[in-house]
């Protein structure tokens, strides 16, 4: 009988079914699945009793560097904490955006020295003159490209204009990678902020009412109607209103390549919670109303939403603080690494409005299927030895004095969670024993998206 590095034991949850058996792993790889137990022998062996062993969970929306203080090692730690074994990076650094493929590889080297976890990078292009980039950034190893229609900030955040928007999506169809976009209506949101601003309504609630869902869904149409033309993968980030799923279900019945993720703050939150919490709660796009909430619950639960994201974004109390009185003053995002997969566990499979497999898809295998991520998103022979294992009988308290992010703030705090991430393994290591974070920075690899692949085959 061979003999395995690790053995895996639990209630393994597959691409079609849960079963009590064990997966046998081999350098980082999964070699052998059986549907039974005490049938592989290893050479350490884990058993997780009625543990689900889910798919290593892949947060595809996170942002390390916004927030010069965050960094890789602070988010892969409380990736691995969360249960997060690969993670998406997305390129809006601070001070420069990933824009260019000098900036790319110097993200890269890093990535090496300090990763936990496994980690892939999102390019971007400036706001003009940047598409002659797009190649290169693909053949570097971007997984994908993240534009916005609104603007944050000209050069690290801006809104890309129409043309633009154009050339870069024809550009990325030839790569084969996905065109992402943040998708707010700037125009409309901007002229609402100066008209309340004037009139000095600056409650929290106002960031809502200045980011309505026109805001949302205006911008969406535009560019499904320009992914209609140029034949480019779309993908639609952070949706918070159920009318833009409706939108997107429309043109892919006539054919338009899209797909779409929300984040657990619109699952989880609404507008009344705004009002509760002030910018601990402030994102873009903001938090809605409780009907809203509803109807992206019943669009995921039908299969129309791809997957979820954290949109993890670090900030400290010192650029939330701001908006104590002036809620427009706040830093927007939250963090979100360390509490996704629970928390979503907690509303989703704990109280019966996901199946276990249904949460293994959105968390792991539609993550790896939209991003084109070989070897991840699945228990299968020959992919990754990745697992995010979690007790569906332990509760705990959400602390947000003990994240492992620089951001130790969170709406969340207090909430009492069922479902415990017990531990988390990557490529056939521990990572997280359920306590603490046990390997070094420069454990996590690089993973290049598809177009490096394709790039490496032509060169051969």
């Amino acid at each position: 009988m061979e003999n395995f590095d690790l053995v895996v034991r639990g209630q393994i949850v597959l691409e079609d079914e849960v079963v009590y058996g064990e997966i046998g792993v081999q350098n980082g790889k999964i070699h052998a699945i059986e549907k039974e137990t005490n049938l592989l022998q290893g050479t350490k062996v884990l058993d997780f009793g009625k543990s689900y062993v889910f798919p290593g969970i892949i947060d595809v929306h996170v942002h390390c560097f916004s927030n010069p203080n965050e960094g890789f090692i602070p988010t892969s730690s409380s990736a691995a904490a969360g249960g997060v074994t690969t993670f998406l990076d997305m390129p809006y650094d601070l001070p420069n955006p990933v824009n260019n493929v000098e900036q790319f590889e110097s993200k890269v080297k890093q990535l090496e020295e300090e990763a936990i976890v496994d980690i892939c990078l999102w390019g971007t292009i400036s706001k003009t003159g940047g598409t002659d980039q797009i190649a290169k950034l693909a053949e570097a190893g971007a997984v994908a490209f993240k534009m916005s229609t609104f603007e944050t900030d000209a050069y690290r955040f801006p809104r890309i204009p129409d043309p633009e928007i154009m050339r870069a999506m024809e550009m990325i169809r030839e790569t084969g990678l996905v065109a992402a976009f943040h998708s707010e209506n700037d125009e409309i949101i901007v002229d609402l902020i100066d008209q309340y601003k004037k009139e000095n309504k600056v409650y929290p609630r106002a960031h809502m009412e200045t980011r309505p869902p026109v805001t949302e869904t205006s911008a969406v149409l535009k560019l499904l109607e320009f992914a209609y033309w140029t034949g480019v993968k779309l993908h639609i980030v952070h949706v918070s209103h159920p009318r833009t799923i409706d939108l997107i279900n429309l043109f892919k019945k006539q054919g338009v390549q899209v797909t779409s993720e929300t984040c657990y703050p619109y699952l989880l939150l609404d507008i009344n919670d705004l009002e509760k919490h002030g910018p601990r709660a402030k994102n873009n796009p903001p938090l809605r109303n409780p009907e809203d909430v509803g109807g992206l619950w019943r669009r995921l639960q039908n299969g129309d939403i791809e997957l979820i994201s954290s949109d993890h974004a670090p900030w400290g109390l010192e650029h939330k603080e701001k908006g104590n009185d002036n809620i427009f003053l706040s830093a927007s995002g939250m963090p979100g690494l360390e509490i996704i997969a629970p928390l979503i566990f907690d509303s989703g499979v704990a109280k019966g409005k996901l199946t276990p497999l249904e949460f293994a898809k959105l968390m792991a295998q539609h993550p790896a299927e939209v991003f084109q991520i070989p070897g991840k998103g699945k228990i299968a022979v020959d992919y990754d030895a990745d697992f995010t294992v979690i007790d569906p009988e332990k509760s705990w308290i959400v602390d947000e004095t003990k994240f492992r992010s620089y951001s130790k703030l969170s709406p969340f705090d207090g909430c009492k969670v069922q479902g415990k991430v017990v531990q988390t393994i990557v490529r056939g290591t521990t990572v997280y024993d359920g306590n603490e974070v046990i390997v070094k920075p420069g454990f996590g690899n690089f993973v290049p998206g598809k177009a490096y692949h394709q790039a490496l085959v032509g060169r051969a």
